[in-house]
């Protein structure tokens, strides 16, 4: 990676290490990002934290102001290259020192105590291994994408049918969509989110980070699957709560939903092989024509550009 430019405090690193590492990757989306920053202290009352921000080349966030928001504590580096959310928080977590690793977007702001929650859920049952909290959008209304169930053959076979649109709720119809729970309660869930996810660094290096083939979006996905695969158990606690701007920094709708079914053919590609393989990704192809061919026929969730998302499949389909 070519840097050009890190700032940190050499007082801060010469006193006591950290408990906690939040690691940052910007890019762009200036008014989330100050907001993100400013929530972070009081996050905190209980445990002590350091705050290490890696910037993807924005284009619109000044360097100047990033620095000032993240405060005299942080440790600040700027990338020369977009090197994408997964590698980014790799090499940003090569400089943390702390026992626990919180990864927080900059369109996610933490309510207060909120970080301190995350730790004292994991300390309860460090079998979880990677937890998450209670996630809302800035107007109140939940945030289900907080959390997912695993992508498998059969939710793949829902969304493929459609019903998994038709029926986003039920938990039969839509089995990666975790029904109609609140996230109001804890549980054990496939999936949390890098928006808003702490594990220990143990963990994390013991699974070796984050896959860097996924350039953004899955990386999450694979790394908790990969989490199950030793028996944790990734989990929920509705009293660590967030508010998140989903998709401050895409571009477009459309180039968003492009990144976000690399990242679905690319979990496609790494478990399956051969005949599943082809089933796999002929079915997550076959759900984005249906919902294509509704949005010409009928204007049906036009707002989520299944048509400029189908008539871009060469960029998806084989994953990243």
């Amino acid at each position: 990676m070519t840097v050009a430019d890190e700032l940190e405090s050499a007082s801060d690193r010469s006193g006591p290490g950290p408990e906690v590492s939040v690691i940052m990757i910007t890019y762009n989306a200036a008014g989330w990002t100050q907001r993100s920053l400013a929530a972070v202290g009081a996050a905190f009352s209980e445990r002590n934290y350091e705050l290490i921000i890696l910037d993807n080349a924005s284009t619109s966030l000044d360097r100047d102001e990033l620095t000032r928001w993240a405060g005299p504590r942080a440790t600040v580096v700027f990338s020369d290259t977009n090197l994408g959310f997964g590698p980014g928080c790799n090499r940003a977590v090569e400089r943390a020192r702390g026992r626990y690793l919180l990864f927080l977007n900059p369109d996610a702001v933490m309510e207060p105590r909120c970080g301190d929650l995350l730790v004292r859920f994991l300390e309860e049952d460090p079998r979880r291994g990677i937890v998450g909290g209670r996630i809302t959008a800035p107007d109140g209304e939940l945030d289900y994408g907080s959390c997912w169930g695993h992508q498998t053959v059969y939710s793949l076979a829902c969304f493929a049918s459609g019903l998994s649109t038709v029926l986003p709720r039920n938990r039969v119809a839509n089995p990666e969509g975790l029904g109609s729970w609140q996230r109001d309660s804890v549980r054990q869930v496939g999936v949390i989110t890098g928006c808003l996810m702490l594990m220990t660094r143990q963990l994390f290096e013991d699974l070796g980070g984050f896959d860097e083939r996924f350039f953004m979006y899955g990386e999450d996905a694979d790394l908790c699957w990969r989490a199950g695969q030793l028996g944790y158990r990734p989990s929920i606690t509705p009293d660590a709560r967030a508010v998140h701007a989903i998709g401050a920094s895409s571009a477009s709708v459309v180039a968003k939903q492009v990144l976000l079914f690399r990242g679905k053919a690319t979990l496609i590609t790494k478990r399956s092989a051969g005949l599943r393989l082809r089933i796999e990704l002929g079915l997550l192809q076959t759900g984005v024509f249906l919902r294509a061919v509704l949005d010409r026929r009928f204007g049906v969730r036009r707002s989520r550009g299944w048509n400029g998302l189908w008539q871009q499949r060469a960029e998806w389909r084989r994953g990243w």
